[in-house]
């Protein structure tokens, strides 16, 4: 089991990844930074967290490239926090923005079996409510 904040990474390290154009490139510090609203000393600090345990590879000033390891379980985090966002949108009929940052405190709690009865509830949809594919 990872702690939150490791997941917090993951999951902003995966929602950059999926962004990219080039996934060969890795992803600049900068960027999670800005996402996390955190200080370049707490990412570089995670990084090692996180490349000691096989998420990662990185090297002192350079881009962090995601492993296998870090691929799936960055999948995993967000494809739970597109489920949460849309039972919290469609069900309790929260708000995008709001649905959003529920989801967030949400996605880490949940078992990896409430999120595959949520999503049969659901009847296994595609998007979230930002419109960003729910992964399989």
């Amino acid at each position: 089991m990872m702690n939150i904040s490791a997941e917090d990474y993951l999951g902003a390290l995966y929602h950059l990844y999926e962004k990219q154009d080039d996934k060969s490139i890795g992803i600049k510090a900068i960027y999670i930074t800005r996402l996390l609203k955190v200080s370049k000393a707490s990412v570089s600090e995670m990084v090692k967290k996180l490349a000691k345990k096989s998420f990662v590879k990185s090297k002192p000033y350079s881009n962090i490239f995601l492993t296998k390891k870090g691929l799936e379980e960055g999948k995993r985090i967000k494809r739970n926090h597109r489920v949460i966002e849309v039972f919290l949108k469609n069900v309790l009929k929260y708000n995008v923005n709001e649905a959003c940052n529920e989801a967030h405190k949400l996605e880490h709690a949940f078992s990896q079996e409430s999120i595959k009865r949520l999503e049969r509830f659901l009847n296994k949809p595609k998007k979230c409510p930002h419109g960003r594919k729910i992964i399989d």
